[in-house]
């Protein structure tokens, strides 16, 4: 998931833990005005996470939203572990600290099924220019309550694909499938592993947390015939489907990947395939933006996108979508709406196409996105790649056997916050040379046991 960085920060708050305070904290608390006088009514608390495009809408804030509506922004911006602890501690306790928040897929249904989030679709709807149909189906899906209203709004969407220097392959008279097994990966890793001075096989996230680390190896875990859970909620962490995929991925990364993997999310990943130090990457569509941007990125044009790697599915990639939710505590409801409208609208879209460049638009959440000629010239290496491995997605059923709820690089269940993080710890340390892999997933299941044991 897009995607993602922290300093290996251990989520301090578990939402189960918090489930009654927070239904206490939000009680009578909810939407209204703009707040209350002077100019404190006039400006809004946004926590965001630290990923560029929420670097981008910064810069365009002020000269745009500020200046039409008068609504002052003030952005916090976190690496995304410390983020998921933040907003979760805020929303959960009902501390009313921020007005707008990015969550993701995985937050959302849980949030509003506690009903700690003001319903968004009746804002949407009411704004004609929003055009709320214009949204690709699987972000709405990913961002409803089981009550099929919408509670995100998506700022962008992505799945996940193989990114690869064409010019290095072409140097070694190697040609990259478009639908590569993790297998092929591996062997082309090996073959370009220092193919250029200090230039490594692939990047691939080690750093602990479950969307960092666990996001990427859960599609490698469906697509080698595993899961976290079956159907019926047995604890499938120790089954030899997970142990292999998980094996997989940590020798691939110790053998050919990035160095001080364990320590790697993200952006880390995005830092080194911009700045020719690997020549593959195994990550979120969203990244390709910030790759073909010549004023960021050294391989601008050099860069190839396939889909993501299988082995016994026929596709693997994950589905995600960074997304501006209300919690229920805000004071300022009608300028929070107002913000979250132009920031997942046409016209922002528009608006940083045309001041930042349109390989930076934040795409996959609305079709009419792959139909600016800006856009599609901009994203012509990219941009139906992305399209397609969104729309290929299947998270009811992305392994080889029925899953107990949606989700394909997560469980959305609100135990899997702890439970991810803390079997991503060991798996780091594997990478890292101080644990094993058995080790790690022997831990991790009796922890999946126990979360199972609840769930029955």
């Amino acid at each position: 998931m897009r995607s993602k960085f922290t300093r290996g920060r251990t989520i301090a708050l578990a939402l189960p833990a918090v489930v009654g305070l927070a239904l206490a904290g939000c009680s009578g608390a909810g939407g209204g005005g703009g707040g209350g006088g002077g100019d404190e009514a006039k400006s809004i608390n946004v926590l965001m996470v630290g990923n560029p495009q929420m670097v981008d809408i910064q810069k365009l804030t002020a000269d745009s939203f500020t200046k039409d509506t008068g609504i002052k922004v003030n952005y916090t911006v976190l690496p995304e572990n410390e983020l998921r602890d933040k907003v979760t501690q805020d929303v959960a306790t009902g501390a009313g600290q921020y007005d707008v928040a990015t969550v993701g897929a995985y937050e959302v249904p849980i949030w509003a099924k506690n009903d700690w989030l003001h319903e968004l679709g009746s804002y949407a709807d009411a704004d004609t220019s929003f055009d709320k149909a214009d949204l690709l189906k699987p972000m709405v899906q990913s961002l409803s309550g089981q009550d099929g209203k919408l509670y995100g709004l998506p700022f962008y969407g992505e799945s996940s694909f193989l990114m690869y220097r064409k010019d290095i392959f072409a140097s070694k008279g190697i040609t990259m499938p478009e639908r590569p097994t993790w297998q092929q990966v591996a062997d082309m890793a090996a073959k370009v592993d220092g193919a250029a001075p200090g230039m490594k096989g692939i990047c691939l996230r080690g750093l602990p947390g479950w969307g960092e680390l666990g996001a990427a190896l859960t599609t490698v875990v469906n697509t080698f015939g595993g899961t976290w859970f079956t159907k019926d909620w047995q604890a499938q962490v120790n089954s030899p489907e997970f142990k292999e995929a998980t094996n997989f991925y940590v020798n691939l990364v110790k053998a050919h990947g990035e160095p001080g993997a364990s320590q790697a999310g993200f952006t880390e990943c995005l830092n080194a395939m911009s700045q020719s130090k690997v020549a593959m990457w195994y990550d979120a569509t969203s990244a390709a933006g910030s790759l073909e941007d010549p004023s960021v990125s050294k391989v601008a044009g050099k860069v190839g996108y396939v889909f993501a790697p299988v082995v016994k599915t026929k596709t693997s990639g994950w589905l995600w979508t960074w997304a501006w939710v209300m919690p229920k505590t805000t004071k300022k409801a009608d300028d929070a709406s107002k913000f979250m409208l132009w920031a997942s609208s046409k016209g922002y879209e528009q608006l940083a196409g045309q001041k930042l460049g349109w390989s930076r638009v934040p795409a996959g959440k609305r079709a009419s996105t792959y139909e600016i000629p800006e856009y599609k010239k901009a994203a012509a290496a990219f941009g139906a790649m992305t399209l397609n491995s969104i729309q290929e997605v299947d998270p009811t059923n992305p392994g080889v056997q029925p899953r107990p709820t949606v989700g394909i690089q997560f469980v959305d269940i609100p135990e899997f916050q702890d439970l991810g993080t803390k079997v991503t710890q060991d798996v780091a340390a594997a990478i890292a040379g101080r644990g094993t892999v058995d080790d790690a997933l022997a831990k991790g299941q009796k922890l999946a046991e126990d979360v199972a044991g609840k769930q029955k």
